[in-house]
């Protein structure tokens, strides 16, 4: 087969086993898992394959007219590069392993089948939003994840929070998803074409009339798919989905899609300045904000969920700087570890029966109850905080060496402006990464008290995959200096000055933290912490749904706990009361734009009812009233009908007489 139709093959596999499993679903459930399994496990190797062929070398192009429009053509078309071809083969990869994790975490779940089969569908729109060399194709991939998004958030609807989750991530996502949509269309007019090759083409040659206006309409879009400042806050809540699609969604998935539609179309923002200083500054508030954030929740899923919102940030920043290469290398880079911890977060939560990292600080012995989940999860924490010889390190440095060569004026795509925005914010998030991964880890694995409740050996589909995602956590950073041309040919190894720098601030981090958890930690034994909803036997997803309800009803939410053993309490010290609510900014959206939309919405409910109903119901009682009077007349009796026409006829004849003799007088 040709590179061409294997890379066809890639994204039609996936959509190929979600329909089968959505109709052998309930007939033949013993295919639900074949099905879901190795049409994306082939994929993922076909993906490797299209890699292999394509070697990092002259982009691959192969396009069809879809439809013709009158006006731009839309083209079913691939483009494959060596961002797309290595971002597919980390598509395949995640959604593989989730797919595989899943078949244990939700073995006994009545609705397994078509979460299996939106999983499929998830992954397919992904692989086409990577292989698509056409925006309105990309664009249907792009609103596919959005609508799974929402059916998989949702899995848990019995519970309020994955119901209130499920809806705001769908809102929130469409209100950037508004102005992106005017943005390719404003690109599409001024470029002539869907394309991307033939958009590229046209910017460089000087055919873009509207760059900020365009640029910034696109990036609405893409804080929003990506969870960027002001559009983040529906992550964090999205944590009330199963663990394995926060795996899919934040590792490989929907929130990559909007770095990797910027790093696809980085030309059209680097022809405006003002475009690349807003993402700067936004990538640079997302960074820091989210940091801050993620020192101060309770619940080990938010987070890694406020993790992620930082790490995009980090990846938005190398794109702000003009360098989409470090943008990638980061994205694939965090796409394995980040997959690792939420998996194996979801061995947490299965082997304490809580999601509270307060309460799991007074359990002793988690960590050699779930050894895998250790000792994998201690790697991924490890490269998140950019502790080398991890991936993390590596791509983390790529992203700062970038933003060094654009601040000291070595690299001119950007504004100096924006270099030192995205350098500055880089090194305190990295000071704040390293201070809530070692929190985490001390708080889920160095408790004391209890012994933790024993669930028995995992199982291995859940064991497994964590060290299949270990190994390029561990090694593909390692590889920094010999992939350049899969990233432009661009250098990606660190420099001395950001090497030194970066590391340094990430061990103040971390020994910041140790040090504040040993004063803090005698602490712990004063406040009984009671969010614990353990069933050993009970199937992860169900150990997880309770934790999530149980936390809830311990602390009044899902955020939080008043624990004062908590070392970054002491950290953040009066900050930490604004950090834990995301700095209040879900209460600010509702100030300002979910009460007035409810005002309006009430207005409208009251004018409809109250006043257009009124002469609707008016309008048609007249009408009854008339339809009554004519029915009491029409009695059948002939001679009252003929007395009734004498009678007209003799007031037509008077009527006439008098109107006559008026006239003759006049």
């Amino acid at each position: 087969m040709t590179t061409t139709t294997l890379a066809a093959l890639v994204p039609l596999l996936p959509f190929l086993g979600a329909v089968a499993g959505l109709a052998l679903g309930r007939t033949a459930p013993g295919f639900v898992r074949p099905l879901a399994i190795l049409p994306t496990l082939t994929a993922a190797v076909l993906a490797v394959v299209v890699a292999v062929r394509q070697g990092g070398g002259r982009a691959i192009d192969a396009a069809t007219q879809l439809t013709p429009t009158g006006s731009v053509p839309i083209d079913l078309a691939l483009h494959l590069d060596g961002f797309a071809v290595l971002v597919a083969v980390l598509v395949g990869l995640v959604a593989t392993c989730v797919q595989l994790y899943s078949t244990a975490y939700l073995r006994n779940d009545a609705r397994y089948p078509s979460y299996a089969a939106l999983v499929s569908l998830f992954t397919s729109a992904m692989l086409l939003v990577v292989y698509s060399g056409d925006l309105m194709v990309l664009l249907v991939g792009w609103e596919i994840m959005g609508i799974c998004s929402y059916f998989l958030v949702g899995h848990y609807w019995e519970t309020p929070e994955a119901r209130a989750a499920s809806l705001k991530a769908f809102l929130v996502t469409k209100l950037g998803d508004v102005p992106f949509l005017i943005g390719l269309f404003a690109l599409a007019a001024d470029t002539g074409s869907f394309r991307i090759t033939k958009i590229l083409a046209a910017v460089t040659n000087g055919g873009l009339d509207h760059p900020t206006l365009i640029a910034l309409l696109l990036l609405a879009g893409v804080a929003g798919k990506s969870a960027q400042f002001p559009l983040h806050t529906w992550l964090p809540d999205a944590m009330a989905g199963p663990t394995p699609v926060s795996a899919l969604i934040h590792a490989a998935t929907m929130v990559a899609a909007g770095i990797y539609f910027v790093a696809r179309l980085l030309p059209v923002f680097a022809a405006s300045g003002a475009a690349l200083t807003v993402l700067a500054v936004m990538a640079a508030v997302t960074m820091v904000g989210s940091g801050l954030a993620a020192l101060a929740q309770d619940d080990i899923k938010r987070v890694l969920a406020y993790s992620t919102i930082g790490q995009l940030g980090y990846m938005s920043g190398a794109l702000a700087v003009g360098d989409r290469g470090a943008a990638v290398f980061h994205l694939i880079s965090h796409g394995a570890f980040k997959a690792v911890l939420f998996l194996a977060a979801g061995v947490v939560i299965h082997a304490a029966g809580t999601n509270s990292l307060a309460a799991m600080s007074r359990m002793g012995g988690l960590a050699r109850r779930i050894p895998d989940a250790y000792w994998t999860m201690t790697v991924a924490l490890l490269a998140l905080a950019a502790i080398p010889p991890f991936a993390g390190f590596f791509s983390k440095e790529a992203v700062l060496v970038a933003a060094e060569h654009t601040a000291v004026g070595d690299r001119a795509v950007a504004p100096a402006a924006a270099g030192w925005t995205v350098l500055i914010a880089g090194l305190v998030a990295a000071v704040l990464t390293a201070a809530y991964a070692t929190r985490l880890w001390l708080l889920a694995f160095r408790g004391r008290g209890a012994e933790a409740p024993d669930h028995g050996r995992q199982p291995v589909a859940m064991t497994a995959v964590l060290w299949i995602l270990a190994f390029p956590t561990i090694a593909f950073g390692l590889t920094s200096g010999v992939i350049g041309d899969w990233f432009d040919g661009h250098a990606l190894t660190p420099s001395l000055t950001t090497a030194v720098l970066a590391t340094g601030v990430t061990l103040v981090g971390g020994l910041a933290t140790y040090g504040a958890w040993r004063h803090t930690t005698a602490l712990a034994a004063r406040t009984p912490i009671g969010a614990v909803a353990a069933h050993p036997g009970a199937e992860p997803a169900l150990v997880e749904a309770e934790a999530m309800t149980s936390h809830t009803a311990a602390y009044g939410t899902i955020a939080a706990a008043a624990d004062p053993a908590d070392p970054g309490r002491l950290l953040l010290g009066p900050l930490h009361r604004h950090a834990v609510t995301g700095f209040h900014l879900d209460a600010l959206y509702t100030a300002l734009f979910v009460r007035p939309v409810q005002q309006a919405a009430r207005l409208v409910r009251f004018l409809d009812r109250t006043v257009v109903d009124t002469y609707v119901n008016g309008s048609g009682a007249v009408t009854r009233l008339l339809g009554t009077a004519v029915r009491r007349a029409q009695t059948g009796n002939v001679q009252t009908y003929l007395g009734a026409l004498l009678a007209g006829s003799l007031v037509l004849a008077i009527a006439a007489v008098v109107f006559a003799n008026v006239n003759a007088g006049s």
